[in-house]
């Protein structure tokens, strides 16, 4: 008679069975293989069942995958019933150390949207006023409310300037002292604040999903924004400063200010090289480093 135990014992190590792969392992795994040219550009890719097949996965978390890697613009076509294609210029992917950076209007949505992908989402972000997170937010939630994806979890933080510290920008340019800018900043990234924890929040109302938002207050005015998705990319952008005019309180005045939309993101994936890893790895900390040190908490008034 033959015993065929619960897990098979060889040379006196235990095999227990592996756990399947989430859509993030098969994505990195994919996205090497088009880096290495293994996967050509401009060639279709294995077919979802072969792919999924291939993984010991379901063709869920194959399609799971291959939006990731459609969102990097590193395949074509990936949502629809032929198989993929690998982009014709994979160089310009949007992680990893040949990708380009785009403004934060055009590359933050489509990764955000990417990062709900998972079952439990977790985001931090640093930034002026959270304008762009806001914005880049209405994509996976129209995805939510769509019934097309719906995270288990959602664990949101966001590090952004006190409200009484002296603000390095925006600021005048004839009268740095002049306190309006700072009013005019403060009374909108409150408002930005509020939208997106409402927005956020009623995640558990309407779609019974657990969500967690937090913000904190930084001690000074960051010269730079950062987003994390899922301890897995970091995405770094400095704020330029220019000069521009604005009307303030009924006159024109010349401003000191960043336009925070428009900078240009650099992207970072883990698992994109050493370079990338490393960079994905010290933001997370630098970021839990003043979560967790010098910000206190966040008053929401004018």
């Amino acid at each position: 008679m033959v015993v065929e135990p619960e897990h098979a014992v060889a040379d006196g190590r235990d095999r227990s069975p592996q756990p399947p792969r989430s859509h993030r392992e098969v994505a990195d795994e994919l996205r090497s293989r088009i880096r290495s040219g293994e996967l050509r550009a401009g060639r279709r890719m294995p077919t979802q069942a072969e792919l999924a097949d291939e993984f010991g996965v379901e063709r869920g978390t194959v399609r799971r995958a291959l939006r990731i890697l459609q969102s990097e613009r590193l395949l074509v076509n990936a949502s629809k019933g032929s198989p993929a294609t690998v982009a014709s210029r994979p160089e310009r992917a949007l992680t990893g150390p040949h990708s380009r950076p785009q403004s934060t209007m055009v590359a933050l949505a489509p990764r955000i949207t990417a990062a709900f992908e998972a079952p439990h989402v977790e985001i931090d972000a640093l930034c002026l006023t959270s304008v762009s997170l806001t914005l880049a937010m209405g994509e996976p939630l129209r995805e939510i409310h769509a019934e097309r994806i719906k995270p288990a979890k959602v664990d949101v933080r966001v590090l952004l300037p006190g409200r009484d510290i002296d603000l390095a920008f925006p600021a005048l340019v004839d009268d740095m002292a002049d306190d309006r800018p700072r009013r005019r900043w403060l009374a909108h990234r409150n408002a930005q604040v509020r939208v997106l924890r409402h927005n956020l929040l009623a995640l558990r109302a309407t779609h019974g999903i657990d969500v967690r938002v937090s913000f904190r207050a930084l001690p000074f005015t960051p010269p730079v924004k950062l987003y994390l998705l899922n301890g897995a990319e970091a995405l770094f952008a400095y704020y330029t400063l220019a000069r521009r005019g604005e009307e303030i309180d009924h006159e024109y005045l010349e401003l000191y200010d960043a336009q925070g939309t428009q900078s240009m993101l650099f992207p970072f994936g883990r698992g994109a090289g050493p370079r990338d890893t490393a960079f994905v790895e010290q933001s997370r900390l630098w970021f839990d480093a003043l979560w967790g040190t010098i910000s206190s908490e966040l008053t929401i008034t004018n």
